[in-house]
């Protein structure tokens, strides 16, 4: 009889995978970060299991998006009251806050259940080159 395989939680190891946006399509980007924050590169992939590495996105202020979307994409926010309506383009988005347009995408493609918002907390965005996180990285 077979049984199915369950990594344990000493089993998993969790890398750190630095990833520069610079010229990169939004789109395509976010499908490889999710692919990594949810550990499907991984040949011990379980469903269900947080398994992935931690990702650093860099220069996230220089993603490129085709067509029309720097002005025609908006992000919308409400605060529940009448008239608590605020939307932003895309352009002034990338523009004051370039980490929020990558979280939101990369959100957009994970389940949405308890697991997704562990994967969330491995991503750590940055509009230009600099990161804290140096040290974590260099292996």
């Amino acid at each position: 009889m077979y049984k199915s395989y369950y990594p344990k939680a000493h089993e998993i190891e969790n890398d750190w995978v630095v990833v520069d946006a610079a010229g990169q399509t939004l789109g395509r980007l976010t499908t490889q970060i999710a692919a990594l924050l949810l550990g499907k590169h991984k040949p011990t992939f379980t469903p269900g299991v947080p398994m992935g590495d931690y990702v650093v996105v860099i220069n996230a202020s220089y993603i490129t998006v085709t067509s029309d979307k720097m002005t025609e994409k908006m992000y919308h926010q409400h605060s529940h009251y009448p008239g608590g309506l605020k939307s932003v383009s895309l352009r002034d988005q990338l523009k004051n806050h370039p980490d929020r347009v990558i979280r939101a995408a990369v959100w957009g493609m994970l389940p949405k259940n308890k697991m997704s918002r562990q994967v969330i907390k491995r991503l750590k965005v940055y509009g230009g080159a600099e990161h804290p996180h140096g040290a974590q990285v260099e292996k």
